[in-house]
């Protein structure tokens, strides 16, 4: 993601979004996610934000590995998580065969529609066969922006379970509920879990 608009209001929001989302302990995705990767296992935490979930799954055993495009994410989960992440967008991502798992938590919905397969090879590559992709998107059809100015992209189950098996993974799970975000508004999501 390398939207300016996006990436201004982030820069602008970073406290705020830190205070109202960061979590002192795992919810249950998260919690679900950590148990299904292998101890000791080596994650990547694919735009961190803060950086508040790396650090949860630093300190329950895993070696986590974590990346945003706001610089001034990076540099909350540097300073208030000692989590050492780095500047990157999702076109960075080129390691192969690496992480056990990849949590992107709601991320990629700030990448327009059209990059989405590309960004799930990505992940695909990044992964060692059987590791597990974590998904948070915002479910809908099209893009916009929010009154805040942040682009979106909004993606339905069916279309996007296709663009996972076209990627190479193997559809796994699948929760849908609503709840508000950053702009205070509610909104349809989908939690969907993939294996590599």
């Amino acid at each position: 993601m390398s939207d300016k608009e996006t990436l201004d209001v982030y820069a602008a929001q970073a406290e705020t979004y830190a205070k109202k989302f960061a979590k002192p302990e795992p919810d249950r995705a998260l919690a679900h996610f950590i148990a299904a990767v292998p101890a000791g296992g080596r994650v990547l935490d694919l735009g961190c934000g803060p950086g508040n979930s790396a650090a949860m799954m630093r300190d329950a055993g895993l070696v986590a590995d974590a990346s945003d495009a706001s610089a001034e994410m990076v540099a909350m989960a540097h300073e208030t998580y000692g989590v050492d992440a780095q500047l990157a967008t999702f076109d960075d991502l080129d390691a192969v065969d690496i992480y056990d798992g990849i949590w992107a938590n709601f991320s990629l919905l700030h990448a327009p529609v059209a990059d989405m397969p590309a960004n799930l090879t990505r992940i695909h590559s990044a992964l060692k066969p059987g590791g597990i992709l974590h998904l948070g998107l915002k479910t809908g059809e099209g893009e916009e922006r929010d009154h805040l100015g942040r682009f979106y992209s909004y993606f339905q189950p069916d279309a996007l379970n296709q663009m996972l098996i076209n990627a190479g993974f193997t559809p796994a799970s699948l929760h849908e509920g609503e709840e508000p975000g950053l702009a205070g508004i509610v909104s349809p999501f989908m939690i969907v879990t993939a294996i590599a």
